[in-house]
């Protein structure tokens, strides 16, 4: 699906533009910056080659230029990025923790991002006089964010992209350390921003796939396919989504009542009606806590068997997923998982001597996954792997 892929849209946009005399509601891509060259990206961009494959064959950052361009071109209104409303007591220490959770405080702000915000603010405060002594510092604060919920994958996976991509420069090495660690927070600050933009990206990506008169199955609440499904609805779009309702913690009932506030036809539906109404469905969409080096995904518990009965009959199933939730994780089966349990009320007392399954989420193998939407592009579940290894390495 390379056709679809980001680049090729954005390369697509520009060669279109150049054709026309009026290029005042053209995207065009940012001028190479200092960073980029400093990251070891070409500067000379080969208008025969998608922008994404030639950036990505300097293999010197996880971030590439052509990623921001991207994602400045998936905002078709410009948006300033969330602003901490912090108001730091200068008399007090300063705390990663406290940070992390000022941010987490904007509702429509992933705890990846924020605590991307808050590793970042971290090289901000930092008092130290050499590198070793910064990175000692932002290891211990990644380490202290990701032991504040150990279940969270894309908490993990977001603090470990952050520190390959910050860190990962042989450039730093041959400069004194003030400029270095200008340089780290520049690198920061731009990681913050291309992942917060993440979301418009998927959801510019996705349009091509929801065409008219088409019925939607999907399960939870993420707000990924929210986004995918309100910029449809904004773009005239004439479908209608099944959300199924996501017990214990109801959050399909929530995402449909997001729905019919943008008036899009929406029905509730059991998750146990899942294969009695599949035969309506054209395509089934969700979110993904992680994303795995198989191509699989760890999702929702209730994901893995929506996947089975919709291979079953033929439905593609779309995943949508930012790049910071890939994670250096292989599970061989629903048991690999770390434990991620959550309190459930049935409503009726239960005796002492029923045991519960309380797992919150489950697996889903790349093989009944037909396609990712990602920050990166449009995926398939084995092209992941390869993208991790450029991530990770």
């Amino acid at each position: 699906m390379w056709w679809r892929s980001a680049s090729f849209i954005l390369d697509r946009q520009q060669n279109d533009a150049a054709l026309r005399p009026d290029t005042s509601s053209t995207v065009t891509p940012p001028p190479p910056t200092e960073s980029s060259s400093a990251m070891g990206l070409p500067t000379d961009h080969n208008p025969n080659i998608s922008a994404y494959y030639q950036t990505r064959a300097a293999h010197h950052a996880v971030v590439t230029s052509d990623w921001l361009a991207q994602a400045q071109a998936a905002a078709a209104v410009a948006h300033d990025p969330p602003q901490s409303t912090s108001t730091a007591d200068p008399d007090k220490p300063f705390s990663v923790i406290d940070v992390f959770n000022n941010w987490r405080r904007q509702p429509d702000l992933a705890e990846a991002v924020a605590a991307i915000r808050a590793l970042a603010a971290v090289i901000r405060s930092s008092q130290a006089s050499t590198m070793m002594q910064l990175e000692i510092e932002l290891k211990k604060a990644s380490d202290s964010l990701k032991a504040w919920d150990t279940t969270s994958i894309s908490l993990t996976a977001g603090c470990d992209l952050f520190m390959r991509y910050v860190t990962r420069t042989s450039a730093l090495e041959y400069e004194d350390f003030n400029s270095a660690k200008s340089r780290l927070i520049e690198r920061a600050e731009k990681f913050g921003e291309i992942s917060y933009k993440s979301r418009k990206i998927i959801a510019m990506l996705s349009q091509e796939f929801i065409f008219d008169g088409c019925t939607i199955l999907v399960h939870g609440f993420s707000r990924v396919v929210f986004e995918v499904l309100k910029l449809a609805a904004q773009n005239k779009k004439l479908f209608r989504v099944f959300c199924t309702e996501g017990r214990p913690d109801r959050t399909g009932l929530r995402l449909s009542n997001e729905l019919a506030k943008l008036d899009v036809p929406v029905k509730l539906v059991i998750d146990s009606a899942v294969a009695y109404t599949m035969d309506e469905v054209d395509m089934v969409f969700v979110g993904a806590d992680g994303v795995v080096e198989s191509g699989g995904i760890i999702n929702m518990m209730g994901t893995y068997q929506i996947a089975l009965v919709a291979n079953s009959m033929n439905k593609p199933v779309y995943v949508a997923a930012e790049s910071y939730k890939f994670a250096r994780l292989y599970p061989l089966d629903q048991k690999d998982l770390a434990p991620a349990l959550r309190p459930i009320d049935f409503g009726v007392p239960i005796p002492s001597k029923v045991e519960v399954e309380r797992s919150a989420r489950d697996y889903t193998p790349p093989q009944y996954l037909t396609l990712l939407f990602t920050d990166l592009g449009v995926l398939t579940p084995s092209v992941v792997s390869d993208e991790l290894i450029q991530l990770y390495l």
